[in-house]
């Protein structure tokens, strides 16, 4: 028996995605830039994805630029616009529980002489527009804050941070690559200039991201090439990717409320057992305000690594953390910019529950867990 609780890491790929991308990793795999048949089925499978994720998002094909990834779109997004605004606005607003992607994107702009605020989260793993208010100047170009975090699942009040960024003439951009298929996005009422997803966080394949972009918005673009997607992004499209990525887009469309209601039954089932068979556990983040599938617990007394490498000799899959800064053993900066205790922050496991996760998974893990956690939690206090 396994468990793959690590959705938010990536998800597993739809067969139906798969069936989709067939075609393109075989008779029609010509370059999407050719003219002749080949290429122009190729740029037809292309632009049908574009149709379908705009469509989903409510905004015009025009307004998306192909991306990677997540992580793509992010740099894109924030390295983008800060150095296609020139001298007069110079400073960089992002929160500290963004993903690695923003924070380093940020951390870079910083060492070419920009300004850069981080602004920390509260004990509940939301990030508070007041705290944005006091961060923002007239200098302020880009005001970057996610829409729901990767590591707790908390969602962020990403409306009021963009009337409080727009209020200064700001740009806002929100990485929403946790909230796709999780929770509705509504890109007017969010307010968002730029907004970035990815396809292998909803059932789609790795390597094919989007960046939304609003009309008007100016990006410089980071590399140089071709002239595809809009000279914003040049090379050769992952025609394949796209493709499974508009597929993806679809079937969430059909079906992520009826997903996320069998998740979050899931999960909260999780969370209550494992808070009332193994005290002192804490919930980290805002219980009420989080994606339905999220759940990131600190067992009290153990070292997450450590609990990791156990259930992982049960097949049981889990996080500390974000997948993106795993192999580094330090605490997440998401839970220790919530005030959290680094202790606590090393103790913490993230469930990320998905479409495909079962009944018989959560008993399983629940079967496994608790014993595992106690004979860690003897060894520790016999070790002190």
């Amino acid at each position: 028996m396994e468990a793959y609780l690590d959705c938010n890491s990536t998800t597993p790929l739809d067969p139906r995605v798969f069936e989709a991308m067939k075609p393109f990793l075989t008779g029609r795999f010509g370059n999407a830039s050719s003219f002749h048949q080949k290429g122009q089925a190729a740029r037809h499978g292309v632009e049908e994805a574009r149709e379908k994720i705009a469509d989903f998002l409510g905004v015009e094909p025009g307004d998306l630029v192909f991306t990677s990834g997540g992580t793509e779109a992010d740099n894109l997004a924030v390295k983008g616009a800060m150095e296609s605004l020139g001298p007069k606005r110079r400073h960089l607003v992002v929160s500290a529980i963004e993903h690695q992607a923003v924070l380093d994107a940020a951390r870079n702009l910083k060492e070419k002489g920009y300004a850069v605020t981080f602004v920390p989260a509260g004990a509940d793993g939301v990030v508070k527009p007041d705290a944005i208010k006091n961060a923002v100047t007239d200098q302020t170009a880009l005001v970057s804050v996610m829409h729901a975090n990767n590591e707790t699942g908390a969602i962020q009040p990403v409306q009021e941070i963009s009337k409080i960024a727009r209020a200064r003439g700001a740009l806002f951009h929100t990485d929403a690559v946790q909230s796709l298929g999780k929770i509705p996005i509504d890109i007017e009422a969010i307010g968002a200039d730029l907004l970035s997803v990815s396809a292998h966080k909803i059932y789609g394949p790795k390597g094919a991201g989007a960046l939304y972009i609003r009309k008007g918005v100016k990006l410089k673009a980071l590399t140089h090439g071709g002239h595809q997607e809009k000279n914003i992004r040049p090379g050769t499209e992952n025609v394949a990717g796209i493709v499974g990525f508009g597929k993806a887009v679809e079937l969430v469309a059909g079906q992520y409320q009826k997903d996320m209601e069998k998740a979050r039954a899931l999960r909260d089932r999780l969370e209550k057992e494992l808070l009332k068979k193994l005290a002192p556990v804490r919930v980290n983040g805002d219980e009420a305000r989080r994606v339905p599938n999220t759940l990131n617990v600190s067992f009290e007394g153990l070292d997450g690594e450590t609990l990791l490498m156990n259930l992982d000799l049960k097949n049981i899959y889990v996080s500390t953390g974000s997948a993106c800064t795993a192999g580094s053993v330090e605490p997440s900066h998401v839970l220790l910019a919530m005030g959290i205790p680094e202790g606590l922050a090393r103790a913490a496991i993230r469930f990320s529950l998905g479409r495909f996760t079962t009944e018989a998974e959560i008993d399983y893990a629940l079967a496994e867990i608790p014993p595992i956690v106690e004979r860690l939690r003897k060894a520790a206090t016999h070790a002190h």
